[in-house]
């Protein structure tokens, strides 16, 4: 028998208890139908009895093919475009499985962070490898640390909120990769070596968003923990 899985309504509260209180119900709608498309899918792996892990590592491996192909000649861009989306997917609906089975676990906190970052670090790689500057994909990759770091510490500091829902959020590198990967792909059609200038362009969007989002989370974390005492 499969166990008791949450309908939306039970699950959109359970999630809200899990994301600082912000409640899906109430999200723009582009959100909220991303997070009921992940509900969905995540309600019947929970049927299937597929747990969060198994989404959690289908994810990385996906996240590893994005440097494999996207470094390829020719529609190389493309193929990895589709597995960041592939990654995008899974990595929505290992915590959607996760909250609808009743299965969250701090553990399976501490995965599902882990695989975000190494999926982040394989997305940069193919970044380097299609023609962006090594320097600017380190910055990427550091500042995107930093901010997922500053967050952790503010809430071991005692920040029980999520301090700010900034420009620079997972959400965000998801798109700055799936969006770069595109149009690098769609310049290199034009002409091969436009590629690595937009790739690069990509990478710079990602500085840029990392570190005003950076910013914001640190005023934020600031203010609460201030407020705190």
């Amino acid at each position: 028998m499969v166990g008791t899985l949450l309908k939306w309504d039970e699950y959109a509260t359970a999630w809200a208890r899990l994301h600082g209180g912000f409640d899906p119900r109430s999200a723009a709608p582009a959100v909220r139908g991303w997070l009921r498309f992940a509900y969905h899918v995540g309600y019947v792996l929970g049927r299937l009895r597929v747990g969060p892990t198994p989404v959690t590592v289908v994810g990385v491996l996906l996240c590893v093919c994005v440097p494999v192909f996207a470094a390829q000649p020719g529609d190389g861009p493309f193929l990895g475009a589709l597995f960041v989306l592939l990654a995008g997917v899974a990595d929505s609906v290992d915590g959607a499985v996760a909250v609808a089975t009743g299965r969250t676990s701090r553990l399976g906190y501490v995965y599902d962070s882990v695989a975000d970052r190494l999926g982040e670090v394989a997305w940069l790689v193919a970044f380097w490898l299609v023609g962006a500057p090594g320097a600017l994909v380190v910055a990427a990759g550091a500042l995107s640390w930093l901010h997922e770091y500053v967050r952790a510490r503010a809430v071991s500091a005692g920040m029980r909120q999520i301090g700010a829902v900034t420009v620079g959020e997972r959400p965000t590198r998801v798109s700055v990769a799936l969006g770069g990967l595109l149009v690098a792909g769609l310049a290199g059609l034009i002409q091969p070596d436009l590629a690595a200038g937009t790739i690069t362009m990509a990478t710079a969007v990602w500085v840029l968003l990392a570190g005003f989002g950076l910013g914001q989370l640190l005023s934020a974390v600031r203010r609460a923990l201030l407020q705190a005492g």
